[in-house]
């Protein structure tokens, strides 16, 4: 392929949305259903749950088109991505947590669509959608009747669909300019944002991986995107072909703007405010930079503190207790054991003990806010950058 014809096809996927999901919810505004479907759908939060009755016949029937997972799913590579998450999940938190999230907003108009959807000031609620979704998807039922991840992301592809309506309806978008509201680029970004950039982030902290734990974990978020209405024709299919695309991407969109700062700032202050105590409030700013860079750390003004330097320790101390993971199974379980409590409490911390909904917005609104399965050989390194 050409750079002519990334150029056409990055181009494209900029101005493309998700065509089921936007139909059905311009279907419910269009017949004023949308305060009827979100009521009942508080009670459809496990697959294979009977659908209310009185549910919207255009609702009934996305529900049922998207209710099982692509017909082209290896359960074999789930399951490795599920036991590679099981092993790597503090990790895999803090990566998405320090690095993930942040990376959002260095796309300025990513920050600016987020700015406008969920409020500056209360970001803690997508972090808790963000991990109690990943949380889902990680369980060992999470496509099985009781399982909880069918139904949120039916849910959160439905709720991505209704920003795009509200924005285009209330002309609160410069659709020529910035594109589709959560464009196919952009959804595929942020997959990119989830999985690869995770996996950077896991092997700049130190993390001990194999080559098929990484795979798998790719995988997973593939089976993710389809799920949330991405084109899966445009998705690169091997992690050599995620780095290509995720250069691209955000060398042609990263840059600094004011939402993006602002979100960052917002985001640092939930951190610190989880974070007992305040010895260790800056160590929340340093891991941030640490793991986003430098350049995108200035554009999104997350502050220099003293453990700027301390946190550049942390890979060691990482490689260490690995090291112990890997030789000891006791170890193994014990540090297994400490990063299951660890996640649960930063979700328990970001939820309030709540369980988060996720309803489509009728309008707008400033607070809307691997294990011994998979042999430690073939230790994965990051595919070189793509662009210089």
């Amino acid at each position: 392929m050409t750079a002519t014809d990334d150029d056409t096809s990055m181009d494209a996927l900029l101005h493309a949305g998700d065509e089921l999901a936007d139909a059905t919810v311009a279907a419910l505004f269009e017949r004023g259903e949308v305060g009827t479907f979100n009521t009942l759908m508080r009670y459809v939060s496990t697959a294979g749950s009977p659908l209310p009755d009185g549910l919207p016949d255009v609702a009934r029937d996305y529900l049922e088109a998207t209710r099982v997972p692509p017909s082209w799913v290896d359960w074999g590579e789930m399951e490795r991505a599920r036991l590679f998450f099981i092993d790597n999940n503090v990790h895999i938190s803090t990566a998405l947590s320090f690095a993930a999230m942040p990376a959002c907003y260095v796309v300025p108009r990513v920050a600016r669509l987020l700015s406008m959807t969920h409020g500056l000031s209360y970001p803690s609620k997508r972090m808790a959608e963000t991990g109690q979704f990943t949380v889902h998807l990680m369980q060992p039922d999470a496509f099985e009747a009781g399982g909880k991840f069918v139904p949120a992301a039916q849910k959160v592809r439905l709720l991505h669909a209704s920003i795009r309506h509200h924005l285009r309806r209330d002309d609160h978008w410069d659709a020529a300019e910035l594109g589709t509201p959560i464009c196919q680029q952009d959804m595929i970004g942020g997959q990119m944002f989830f999985s690869m950039l995770v996996l950077d982030s896991l092997h700049r902290l130190g993390v001990h991986m194999t080559q098929e734990g990484a795979e798998a974990y790719y995988y997973a978020w593939r089976v993710v995107g389809a799920m949330l209405g991405v084109d899966q024709d445009a998705v690169p299919k091997s992690l050599d072909d995620a780095r290509l695309f995720l250069d691209r991407y955000m060398v042609a969109n990263m840059g600094p703007s004011e939402e993006g700062a602002h979100l960052t700032r917002q985001l640092i202050d939930l951190y610190e405010e989880v974070v007992p105590g305040t010895l260790f409030d800056p160590l929340v700013s340093a891991l941030i930079r640490y793991l986003v860079g430098d350049t995108c750390g200035d554009w999104l003004r997350v502050p220099h503190t003293a453990w700027d330097t301390v946190v550049r320790t942390v890979p060691h101390l990482l490689n260490v207790l690995e090291t112990i993971e890997d030789r000891s199974p006791l170890g193994a379980w014990a540090l297994d054991r400490l990063g299951h409590l660890t996640t649960a409490l930063e979700l328990s911390s970001l939820t309030r003990g709540r369980v988060m909904h996720y309803a489509i917005p009728e309008q707008l609104r400033k607070d809307y806010g691997v294990s011994d399965a998979v042999p430690r050989t073939r230790r994965w390194t990051p595919p070189p950058p793509s662009v210089g």
